[in-house]
């Protein structure tokens, strides 16, 4: 009966070792999902791997499409993917009343979302396409169209989009 119980144990100190391992490494790394006290709502500087996306939960790893939404008490959000932040304000009480800055592909500096003109076919993390320029381009949108299109779901996730986008 030992015997047969041997590799039960043994299956069962390598899954509680996993889970040990896991909880360990996501207590040490203190990601920062919001950040209080932003009252002059300005962006907030960001490093590599430190910050969580507030919509997806991922790890943010890349600055070339971050987003940061802040509130009128300071409260500030992070996102990895421009579209990110739309999906997730949708359904918030205060959607109306935030600030909101996006990091721009073209003067690599963060600017007004609502100023920010649209690409529909960057790749970007989550795969919406929405890159954010300073300087408009032929093909590029609006924010208001932007939003519209992502909370329509026309971005480049739906296949039927994506084919008209990149068969222009």
């Amino acid at each position: 009966m030992i015997k047969k119980s041997i590799p039960f144990f043994i299956v069962l100190a390598i899954v509680a070792l996993i889970v040990a391992l896991f909880l360990s490494l996501a207590s040490s790394q203190k990601m920062i999902v919001t950040k209080e006290g932003n009252t002059k709502r300005l962006p907030i500087k960001m490093e590599l791997n430190k910050y969580q996306d507030s919509d997806c939960g991922m790890v943010i790893t890349d600055l070339d499409y971050v987003s940061q939404v802040i509130a009128k008490d300071g409260k500030t959000w992070f996102f990895h993917d421009h579209g990110g932040f739309v999906h997730w304000l949708k359904d918030k009480s205060f959607q109306d009343d935030v600030v909101i800055w996006v990091m721009s592909k073209d003067t690599k500096k963060y600017i007004d979302a609502t100023k920010a003109y649209y690409s529909l076919t960057d790749n970007t993390p989550m795969g919406y396409g929405f890159g954010a320029y300073e300087h408009k381009q032929e093909g590029f949108i609006d924010f208001d169209t932007m939003k519209l299109r992502m909370l329509r779901g026309e971005t480049l996730k739906n296949p039927r989009i994506k084919q008209q986008l990149l068969n222009q």
